[in-house]
């Protein structure tokens, strides 16, 4: 299995960085996980095939995060000639959260009806569902009441589990999530300092002991974790750094 950080910055382009956005492939899957408002440029920057893309996994309804799904399917739409299916798969309110988002970035456009088949599926927190070759379920992250739902992922696949933490101060919903994972993607917001709905790495570490991933990557980070990227003990993010796990 291979992921590569198409975006791996905040919401404010700390350090430069595209918001978040991963890919995902084996030898039958290829999703995305999150659709960042600049996903669209950095999939094109990394000469992604878009229409290869199967399925779409959105943690939560934040622009940093969410934002980059209209561009991504109105390009499909009138530039990729897509023809296969698509799912998208995210937290209750997701396909009202669509029609929002496409109405305010391009008004008129969720009226046109895709050439492509395209669903949503909305989970509910624990809730697991078979998507495109994948095993996902999800979890209650804590990002606060704004725009509905957070979630954590866990997603299994050709044997390999990736997990994800989304934004979210720490929960201990993600020792389920990330327990054993092959791959752990972890927000570090913050070095040390605790502020509401965000993950400083200090608390991560604390709590690692008990999580036993096998590797974990740290991406979501501010200029206060990105000033100490040459002191960090940890591997972390970057756009378009590829992994094999």
């Amino acid at each position: 299995m291979q992921l590569r950080f198409i975006g791996s910055g905040d919401a404010f382009g700390s350090g430069g960085r595209l918001n978040t956005c991963f890919q995902v492939t084996g030898e039958e899957v290829n999703f995305l996980i999150d659709c960042g408002a600049s996903s669209l440029i950095g999939l094109k920057k990394e000469k992604i095939s878009l229409n290869d893309i199967q399925a779409i996994f959105l943690t939560h309804f934040h622009a940093d995060h969410f934002g980059g799904l209209p561009f991504f399917l109105l390009e499909a739409q009138f530039f990729s000639k897509r023809n296969q299916p698509l799912v998208i798969v995210g937290p209750p309110g997701l396909a009202q959260w669509h029609e929002r988002f496409m109405e305010t970035f391009f008004p008129g456009s969720s009226k046109t009806k895709p050439k492509f088949a395209l669903s949503f599926i909305e989970l509910k927190p624990r809730e697991q569902a078979d998507v495109a070759g994948v095993k996902v379920r999800a979890f209650q992250a804590l990002h606060g009441d704004s725009g509905g739902p957070f979630f954590s992922y866990r997603l299994e696949a050709e044997n390999r589990t990736l997990a994800y933490t989304g934004d979210t101060e720490w929960t201990d919903e993600l020792f389920e999530a990330a327990s054993q994972s092959d791959l752990f993607i972890a927000e570090a917001y913050f070095f040390e300092k605790k502020i509401k709905l965000h993950l400083d790495l200090a608390t991560l570490t604390e709590k690692l002991p008990l999580i036993q991933s096998k590797r974990l990557i740290l991406t979501h980070m501010s200029e206060d974790m990105l000033d100490r990227l040459n002191t960090l003990i940890f591997e972390t993010a970057y756009d378009g750094k590829i992994v094999e796990f």
